[in-house]
């Protein structure tokens, strides 16, 4: 795993999200309404929308555009138009500090390659 820092845990509150840039793969990290950390692709898989400017209610992220939701847990969508599934990257709190890794998609199924 290579984590890499992307905030600190206090620059984050429930249920939001704030943008952050890995190696150049634009994430979401967002702090659900309990206060659990996820990271998931910020683009929107319908609109090439910008999932951190959205609205995070209970363990969902809604694309404000168009109102897809996305599971945090899984990076599925609940709802249409979007079909496709979002990118889930793992998160560490190491500390203060919020890490993430965008070096595997850890919701997808094992057998199926990443694309």
């Amino acid at each position: 795993m290579t984590a890499t820092r992307v905030c600190a845990l206090d620059e984050l509150s429930p249920a939001s999200a704030k943008k952050v840039v890995v190696d150049g793969t634009p994430v979401a990290v967002v702090m659900d309404s309990a206060g659990a950390v996820h990271a998931l692709g910020d683009t929107c898989t319908h609109g090439e929308i910008s999932l951190s400017e959205g609205f995070v209610e209970d363990d969902a992220i809604e694309c404000w555009a168009h109102g897809s939701k996305f599971s945090l847990d899984t990076g599925k969508p609940r709802n249409f138009p979007a079909y496709e599934p979002v990118p889930v990257y793992a998160v560490t709190i190491e500390g203060t500090d919020v890490l993430v890794d965008v070096t595997a998609n850890i919701a997808a199924p094992a057998n199926t390659p990443e694309g």
